[in-house]
């Protein structure tokens, strides 16, 4: 009977409407989760031009879900993961650089300014001298405390990329085995939008951690690959990130039994932004941080020997530069005495000629790769204010980026996240509408008692 066959089907399409809303209801506050609808298609009729038609049925659970809005998230993410790791290193170096008490200026400053209370007081003054000595043990420590301040920031920044690497490995594997999940379920027709949410979800994550260039296919999957070019997931083949040497770190690919070589100041996302870090900012900083100790101790070390001490010796070097050295990049010479000091140009003991060169100095310059050729007195000045130009940049990208993350997602949420409001009025809708099938049903249950009726 179609009347009860049409009911029937319209009783069925709306349950299985109701479960819909009911698992987008139940999945209000589940991240990631995309809402879902049944289609409803009107059956057509059987042959003949006098039947109105064959009911409704479920042709399919429609998955709201817009390619470019999820890529926009993608992309969003890199840039706001690029941006968030760098920022808190700058800040850092900001705030132990420009620092007064402990910044390479002031203590600079304090070494000439004593080799000038000398050369106005009195040359041989023991006391004179002995602040002399303590403001060049004192302005080492400076350089050396900085010193260390980089090499933690390296260490971090090394540490922080090899998490990251292995962070990326698991969520490239996890992409690949769900893009083979994702595959199957829909070549055997089954609903595959769970699988769907959570390859989209370690998309997400993956995409916070480097840029990402990412295609849909036909069977379901989707290929992931840096956007430098190299390929991370086709389909259900997961390439392998790794890790090699310790201070000198290299980043490789295996593909496919391939293996490429990355340049990760180029991958974007959060291991971009660290390698960016370290190769523009942090190694030139402390590059330009050692020239200077070592020009410094070469410019007073070389005075000193062409003046004499004390005695009338020749003058001896105050100043110890190692390079490469982890916490003593710069140190006064173990047993410099006051008397070492070599202020006298002709050998007498009162004579300051030698002390008025050393002074002068101070006027000079250094020639750093950072910065070009500088006053000594501006050298560190102007490395602060380049740090503090670079964090301002990344303060107002990293702004940017968080608010272009934040439009991204409520633009994903307007179209795939699940409204509460709507869902309630679905489900008055489709509870009418089953309770209006079942009324037909009622109908033609009654209708055909009463031709039985008629009949017997």
């Amino acid at each position: 009977m179609s009347i009860l066959n049409n009911a029937l089907s319209g009783a069925l399409a709306s349950q299985l409407a109701l479960s819909a809303s009911s698992q987008n209801i139940a999945n209000l506050q589940t991240k990631g989760y995309t809402r879902q609808s049944a289609l409803l298609t009107a059956n057509a009729p059987s042959a003949g031009t006098h039947g109105a038609g064959n009911g409704v049925s479920v042709s399919s659970l429609l998955r709201f879900s817009d390619s470019y809005k999820t890529q926009q998230l993608w992309r969003t993410n890199a840039d706001l993961g690029e941006r968030t790791q760098t920022q808190p290193y700058l800040t850092q170096l900001e705030q132990v650089m420009g620092d007064d008490e402990s910044n390479l200026s002031s203590g600079i400053d304090s070494f000439f300014a004593s080799l000038n209370a000398v050369a106005g007081v009195d040359p041989t003054s023991t006391p004179l001298r002995q602040q002399v000595v303590t403001t060049g043990g004192l302005l080492a420590q400076r350089f050396n405390s900085l010193n260390n301040v980089f090499n933690a920031q390296l260490q971090s920044v090394r540490q922080q990329r090899s998490a990251i690497v292995d962070s990326a490995n698991s969520a490239i594997a996890s992409i690949a085995s769900l893009n083979g999940q994702i595959a199957n379920a829909m070549a055997s027709g089954t609903n595959a939008s769970n699988l769907i949410d959570a390859r989209d979800q370690a998309i997400d994550s993956l995409a916070n951690k480097m840029a990402l260039e990412v295609s849909d296919q036909p069977d379901g999957t989707r290929n992931v690959s840096l956007k430098t070019g190299q390929s991370l997931v086709l389909g259900s083949v997961a390439g392998r990130l790794s890790v090699e040497g310790g201070s000198s770190q290299v980043f490789k690919l295996a593909f496919a039994g391939t293996t490429f070589t990355l340049d990760t100041a180029k991958a974007g996302g959060q291991l971009g932004g660290l390698s960016s870090y370290e190769q523009n900012t942090l190694v030139p900083l402390q590059q330009g941080v050692a020239q200077m100790a070592q020009q410094l101790a070469d410019k007073v070390n070389t005075q000193l020997q062409q003046g004499y001490a004390m005695d009338g010796s020749p003058g001896k070097p105050m100043f110890v530069y190692t390079p490469g050295s982890s916490s003593n990049m710069l140190q006064v010479a173990d047993g410099f005495q006051t008397a070492d000091l070599a202020f006298s140009g002709d050998g007498t003991a009162g004579d300051t000629g030698n002390l008025q060169k050393l002074v002068g100095i101070a006027n000079g310059s250094f020639d750093l790769d950072l910065l070009g050729t500088v006053m000594i007195g501006d050298a560190d000045t102007q490395m602060v204010g380049k740090l503090a130009v670079e964090s301002s940049q990344n303060q107002a990208a990293l702004s940017t980026a968080q608010s272009m993350r934040d439009q991204a997602d409520a633009d994903w949420q307007a179209t795939s996240g699940v409204n509460q409001d709507e869902e309630a009025v679905n489900l008055v809708e489709y509870q009418n509408m089953y309770q209006a099938n079942m009324k037909v049903m009622s109908v033609a249950n009654a209708l055909f008692d009463a031709t039985l009726a008629m009949m017997g």
